[in-house]
């Protein structure tokens, strides 16, 4: 009888050790991440224009909750969000919000899943001779590198790095093992 209490209790020391180590997983997929625009380069005029911003968008993955960082040296740059519209003309006069950032850094909170915000440089022609935008997807996850004509799918292999799959394969473990 003993024996085979401390093989109940070994096995439930045991589901109890894998609840904690896959919430401890989970709490690392739901940290948020902070990212500088631009990366090194910053918020600047970038050298490749447009480009250059849009590369490093791609390269990245945006969650919500995750935090983007418009940082710049001196005086002589801004930020504002603008409609998609507004962004594809570098048309300056309708900030979102009816806010422009001048002052660096500036932190940015995403918020929403699913969407697509779109962010410019008010100053002169930063935005329409020098490409100072930036456009930020929280849904890129699901994009294939030339993303602008083709369908979102769904990454059947990203399933198994989601909090739900780890949720459901911890309770799967701790209510149907032997």
């Amino acid at each position: 009888m003993d024996g085979l209490m401390v093989r109940m209790m070994n096995k439930k020391q045991m589901k109890m050790g894998m609840f904690v180590v896959v919430m401890v997983g989970l709490l690392k997929v739901a940290a948020a991440d902070t990212y500088t625009v631009g990366g090194d380069m910053g918020w600047t005029n970038p050298l490749f224009g447009e480009a250059a911003y849009s590369a490093w968008a791609k390269s990245n993955r945006f969650d919500v909750g995750d935090v983007i960082v418009f940082k710049w040296r001196g005086s002589n740059h801004n930020v504002a969000e603008v409609s998609k519209a507004d962004y594809d003309s570098c048309n300056i006069r309708n900030p979102i919000n009816g806010t422009i950032y001048k002052t660096s850094p500036v932190n940015i909170p995403l918020t929403s899943n699913n969407t697509t915000r779109y962010f410019i440089s008010t100053i002169a022609d930063d935005c329409t001779n020098f490409g100072q935008k930036v456009t930020i997807s929280m849904d890129n996850q699901w994009l294939d590198d030339d993303h602008h004509n083709s369908a979102p799918s769904f990454p059947l292999n990203n399933i198994f790095l989601t909090p739900f799959f780890a949720f459901f394969l911890n309770i799967l473990l701790l209510f149907f093992s032997p």
